[in-house]
């Protein structure tokens, strides 16, 4: 029954309580904190940087007590997506400019340094992209993630951005992630208990996969608009009202543990986008290995 465990590999949207330090962290600054290292992998092109910054991520996870084996199970989901990328930049980039050494060629298809460093740099990035935003949902709640983006949202709202509105709209839809997980899980037992094949997949039978996951959509689809559905009438026989007006329950006071988070955050974006980092084999040549 393990091909049917979703909501167990579902990380975004999963809030852990450890009571780290990064819990207690302002949500205001964790969000910021994660926009700046965001950036910092997004503009980078080098291989040492993406996995100093892996490293960083990684770090964070141990500082805020989530273990590393649950934060690796948001990979079992994307898996397919990620082996797609993969092959697809394996076929292609080969002819993409500077290619660098050439160390297989076979007609059009060629695999270069270029390619390869491409590559790494691809699938570092997006890992470290999981993990972080992972890290976000799993150290504050959704509460507090909603209060965090209106409150970062707020001076925006005189140009005429609606604030509250867009994070409530963003936090809903991250707590929905997993609810959406658990509504597909229990159709695919519902439909394996009818005779459906679910468990005998391959990634490199996409065919197959799509055939039998496509029955599923229609049920998620018209479960999920149950449900928001149902979301808005309980919203309205609360007498909810968005806008101006509304008071706070929950007001936030940044601590100078929370500054410095975020000044750090900024630093390491600085450092990953400004400096100068070497390429690989710069670093084997120091140690006496060429010929890469």
């Amino acid at each position: 029954m393990e091909n049917f465990d979703l909501l167990r590999n579902v990380t975004i949207g999963q809030y852990i309580p450890t009571g780290s330090v990064i819990h207690r962290l302002d949500p205001r600054a964790k969000l910021l904190a994660a926009t700046f290292l965001i950036l910092a992998i997004s503009f980078n092109l080098s291989l040492i940087a993406n996995f100093f910054f892996l490293l960083v991520v990684l770090a964070i996870a141990w500082a805020a007590r989530i273990e590393f084996r649950y934060i690796l199970r948001g990979f079992i989901l994307g898996l397919p997506v990620l082996i797609f990328i993969f092959v697809m930049q394996f076929l292609f980039l080969g002819s993409v400019e500077p290619a660098g050494r050439v160390y297989f060629e076979w007609g059009w298809f060629r695999i270069t340094r270029y390619s390869l460093h491409l590559m790494g740099i691809s699938l570092m990035r997006i890992t470290s992209f999981i993990f972080l935003t992972s890290l976000v949902t799993m150290t504050a709640t959704t509460t507090e993630l909603t209060h965090g983006v209106e409150s970062l949202l707020k001076p925006f709202r005189r140009i005429g951005i609606p604030s509250h509105e867009l994070a409530l709209i963003l936090t809903i839809a991250l707590r929905f992630v997993p609810t959406l997980a658990e509504e597909l899980e229990r159709l695919m037992k519902a439909q394996a208990s009818r005779g459906g094949d679910f468990g005998g997949q391959r990634f490199w039978r996409p065919d197959k996969a799509v055939r039998a996951y496509l029955p599923l959509i229609v049920p998620l689809f018209l479960g999920a608009f149950r449900r928001a559905e149902d979301l808005v009438l309980a919203m309205e026989a609360r007498c909810y009202v968005s806008g101006e007006g509304r008071t706070k329950f929950v007001v936030f006071h940044a601590r100078p543990l929370d500054y410095l988070v975020v000044a750090a955050a900024f630093g390491l974006m600085l450092v990953m986008i400004l400096y100068p980092w070497p390429a690989v084999r710069e670093i084997l040549a120091r140690f006496g290995i060429h010929g890469l």
